[in-house]
């Protein structure tokens, strides 16, 4: 059997056609596998609330966001015997600060006194012991792989 011209151009297109295709795929999916970033989980213990009174309210902050924007993520937990426990899930690798509130009253924010200073527990990740706001070099932490830390009021 002879073949036209027609036949023949059209089994190029579409060889053409599939090789294309599977190169594209292939491009696609090792961009994908290059872009994925690992992520982890964090949890945040606190075992020392003075009472079980409200929640206890946790940030995760990157530096851009400590003490001055919205949280990467944000949890509300309820406290029993004193401990209050929150994972966040999905944190990529990098560095972190955790910031912790005993919310007694539940409003989601931190109530001060007529001086000034505040009149609920809250604590910071690493633990530091000091007078005056918290800073980002004294919180900080690495995540790079599962992590547990807990932090103290």
């Amino acid at each position: 059997m002879k073949v036209g011209p027609i036949f023949v151009w059209s089994n190029k297109i579409n060889s053409f056609i599939m090789k294309t295709l599977f190169t594209s795929l292939i491009v696609l999916l090792f961009s994908i596998a290059l872009n994925a970033q690992e992520t982890f989980t964090l949890k945040v213990t606190v075992n020392n609330a003075k009472s079980d009174e409200g929640k206890m309210v946790y940030s995760l902050n990157t530096e851009e966001q400590f003490m001055k924007a919205a949280p990467l993520q944000a949890a509300s937990m309820e406290i029993t015997d004193g401990i209050a426990i929150a994972t966040f899930k999905n944190v990529p690798t990098g560095d972190y600060a955790v910031m912790v509130l005993h919310d007694k009253n539940s409003n989601e924010k931190m109530d001060f006194s007529d001086q000034g200073r505040p009149a609920e527990s809250y604590g910071m990740s690493n633990n530091p012991m000091s007078y005056g706001p918290p800073t980002w070099a004294d919180a900080k932490f690495t995540v790079e792989a599962h992590k547990e830390i807990i932090v103290r009021l």
